[in-house]
């Protein structure tokens, strides 16, 4: 009977990884996918590799936290406590995959656990409370250094990074030789060829990230356990992962790539940087990071800083005139120094973002989470009160 319940919870882990892959593989790549730099396919591939290198590397210490850390006694976590606790959250998950938004898969996974501590008294209240602060200081952390770089370095960084798109493919496949590879397309700019090369490399920085903070997610329930080793656990994750951003990620990839926002090239750069740079920092010390949340608010917080160029220090203080502040500035124009660019070119932020897509996004980002949450808690309460 062990054995079988073992069985099912290595299923319903690799079902976890699975919707992992389905909701993190958009926010990595579908700058690049909707810009054409990059194939669904070539994103899947890419976001299996270095999801699977931040898992082994740092994610190790984030799957400590959430299977020994949060929860104080490992006795709560048992076979079957820990394969409800995985239901939960890949319930959740795919909820909003099937609905075609990237919820956040760590406050996904901590709510569930959460919702076990609470239910059997065993929460780690001041664990939960160092998890809950930085997930409100690191989105904050994403706004404003943001908006700083908004403020001051954006117009020379897309100076540097900004490319014009010509027709036709980025890349092509030469099956000339023995072994098929990559070349320019044949309307490819060198310029053109670098940025491609650098949004990609942002795409792979961001599966990094994913791997350190989301591996927890699929797995800590189960490693808590005696005798469940992480080495095997974390390539079981991963493989899911991988199988997930080749399926059910097309969805979340044509969401965050076409249909919710047109970033420009330098600005997913800035945000994707901004976003990976706190979630990889998060991960070191074990506090799983919302990536989803934070590159929300590293996008708000760049326009902001965009749109605060036109303003200057005297105009500020004095209240002369107020900025025009919207994730439009975005595509502002880029010509001259601070203070001293015209509102005329900042477009609304309708311009960039489809509001119903969006509203959608916001609701479900909040709703996935709290239903992991809840459903864990009532369903652990009414089984150790009447039940266990």
């Amino acid at each position: 009977m062990v054995e079988v319940l073992l069985l099912v919870g290595f299923v319903v882990a690799a079902f976890v990884g699975y919707n992992i892959g389905g909701a993190t593989t958009g926010p990595a790549f579908g700058p690049a996918v909707g810009s054409d730099v990059l194939s669904k396919s070539g994103a899947a591939a890419l976001m299996s590799v270095f999801f699977f290198i931040g898992a082994g590397t740092l994610g190790q210490r984030v799957v400590t936290t959430l299977g020994e850390d949060l929860v104080t006694g490992g006795s709560v976590f048992t076979l079957e406590t820990s394969i409800l606790v995985l239901f939960f959250i890949g319930g959740a998950l795919f909820v909003g995959n099937f609905a075609g938004v990237p919820a956040s898969t760590s406050m996904t996974a901590v709510g569930a656990i959460a919702g076990l501590g609470l239910a059997t008294g065993t929460l780690d209240r001041a664990v939960m409370g160092e998890i809950a602060i930085w997930w409100i200081v690191a989105p904050i952390i994403g706004f404003w250094v943001s908006g700083v770089v908004g403020r001051y370095f954006y117009p020379a960084i897309d100076s540097w990074v900004a490319i014009d798109s010509t027709e036709g493919a980025l890349f092509e496949i030469d099956r000339s030789g023995a072994i098929p590879k990559p070349v320019a397309g044949p309307n490819t700019t060198r310029r053109e060829l670098v940025g491609g090369f650098v949004v990609i490399a942002i795409g792979c920085l961001m599966a990094f990230s994913s791997g350190t903070s989301n591996i927890a997610n699929a797995i800590a329930p189960l490693v808590a356990l005696d005798g469940v080793e992480m080495t095997p656990m974390i390539l079981l994750g991963s493989a899911a992962v991988a199988v997930g951003a080749f399926t059910i990620a097309r969805r979340t990839l044509d969401t965050l790539g076409n249909d919710i926002t047109d970033l420009p090239l330098t600005a997913a750069i800035v945000v994707a940087s901004v976003s990976s740079g706190i979630v990889i920092s998060l991960s070191a010390v074990g506090i799983p990071a919302s990536f989803v949340i934070i590159a929300t608010m590293s996008i708000v917080g760049l326009g902001w800083g965009r749109a605060t160029r036109t303003v200057t220090v005297r105009q500020g203080i004095k209240g002369e005139k107020e900025p025009t502040v919207s994730v439009g500035a975005l595509k502002a124009d880029e010509t001259g120094p601070i203070g001293e660019g015209d509102p005329a070119d900042i477009p609304s932020a309708s311009d960039l973002f489809n509001p119903g897509t969006s509203a959608r996004v916001v609701l479900m980002q909040n709703v996935v989470p709290l239903l992991s949450t809840v459903g864990a808690l009532v369903t652990f309460t009414v089984l150790f009160r009447f039940v266990w």
